[in-house]
């Protein structure tokens, strides 16, 4: 029997944001050189731990972004319409702490983005956004929706 615990993947609206790391066929893999991509994950989990639910899935279709971290707002970044940001080539150890030091301040829509990681900042093909369930309206470089009249 294993002795690894299953997480499960908060409920809309959960009051932390959440990290989803891709691990598919590209991203975590030697496809992306240069980088220890355990050290990574293990970073992102140490790092965030009472501060975010962080979550490994397979491949999320964005491969040219490899690798790709997803982070979906607390319940208090939603109420103020943010949406999930997608960030790409995070290759980089500094990229990884630039993430999470975000995340611990607060994440999309409670606190705005250093701007480094503008840079990795991407939106996920629509057939992508469709599998996901995302609205098509896509976030503003905060992470929050337009307001329309």
């Amino acid at each position: 029997m294993s002795r690894r615990t299953r997480r499960t993947a908060p409920a809309p609206g959960a009051a932390r944001p959440t990290v989803t790391v891709c691990r598919g066929c590209c991203c975590g893999t030697a496809k992306v050189p240069g980088l220890d991509h355990a050290d990574q994950l293990r970073d992102l989990r140490q790092r965030l731990d009472g501060s975010a639910t962080v979550r490994v899935t397979d491949c999320l279709n964005a491969c040219e972004h490899a690798n790709v971290i997803v982070v979906q707002p607390s319940a208090a970044g939603r109420e103020s319409g943010a949406r999930p940001i997608w960030l790409g080539l995070v290759n980089d150890p500094d990229a990884t702490t630039d993430i999470t030091d975000w995340i611990k301040a607060g994440g999309p829509g409670v606190t705005d983005p250093t701007g480094v990681l503008d840079l990795y900042a991407f939106r996920p093909s629509r057939r992508v956004r469709s599998e996901l369930h995302e609205e098509e309206e896509p976030p503003g470089r905060d992470g929050r929706r337009s307001r329309r009249g």
